[in-house]
């Protein structure tokens, strides 16, 4: 029985990442400021994760404001971090009474003092939680993580404690921001672009790819359902021709 169930979870992505974008273009056709579309994307924030933990998801990962962001205007930018600081103290509370740990992921050094403290209270809040993992990505790129996994590496074999002949894709990723979490299996990207946009690059390596034309901000429960079932349709082979998959799949069941 147990078997059965394994099967039938490789339908389920264990691991779920998304790049929320059309903020901005959602608010410009209702004639608002940018900023009203990224508040109204907090509520497609929480009805994707209802989904992602109803339907048996492990990790969600979302992409809430990249390393180039800060090019934006720096009236929308500071909007922005207010919205990230009162989210945080918001939400966190929230989080925490469903059993959802918070990780935050990107380098934390060019925001404010305050939403640095805010960011370890809610992670502390979170940490004891095993029910889901919301990673957020802020101030994230993906060749910066890999600069500074690979920087750590060096520094460990600087020191000695690091043979450079022993280092493995494995060790390499467990210094990554993202850690030991589960690699994507999914990756979403709402508001009609078909780019990944400098976002998890070696986490992302095989990774199903599904895009929406939809906003961010309707982009609720609905569209994700659509986006798990799409993906359950998948056959994920890794190198593997569709034959070995299918006589894998009969072999455990």
């Amino acid at each position: 029985m147990e078997k059965v169930r394994q099967i039938a979870r490789w339908n389920v992505p264990r691991h779920v990442a998304i790049i929320m974008d059309g903020n901005n273009r959602w608010a410009k056709r209702r004639l608002l400021p940018g900023v009203a579309g990224h508040k109204a994307g907090v509520d497609a924030v929480r009805a994707v994760i209802e989904v992602c933990a109803e339907s048996g998801v492990e990790v969600l990962t979302l992409f809430a404001f990249s390393s180039e962001n800060w090019q934006r205007p720096a009236d929308e930018v500071g909007a922005l971090m207010e919205l990230f600081l009162t989210a945080l103290r918001r939400e966190a509370r929230k989080l925490n009474e469903n059993g959802i740990r918070l990780r935050i992921i990107g380098d934390r050094s060019r925001f404010h003092a305050d939403l640095q403290a805010a960011m370890l209270e809610a992670e502390a809040m979170t940490a004891g939680n095993d029910r889901f993992v919301l990673q957020v990505a802020a101030n994230y790129g993906g060749q910066w993580d890999i600069m500074q996994a690979a920087q750590h590496v060096a520094r460990e074999a600087q020191a000695g404690r690091l043979d450079p002949n022993a280092v493995t894709p494995e060790l390499f990723q467990s210094f990554l921001a993202t850690g030991n979490m589960p690699l994507p299996d999914l990756c979403i990207r709402t508001g009609g672009e078909r780019r990944i946009s400098n976002f998890l690059l070696w986490q992302l390596a095989y990774a199903e790819l599904y895009f929406s034309d939809l906003y961010w901000p309707d982009f609720k429960q609905r569209a994700m359902r659509e986006a798990l079932a799409d993906f359950a349709k998948r056959q994920r082979r890794f190198g593997k021709t569709s034959d070995q998959i299918e006589t894998e799949v009969r072999a455990e069941c």
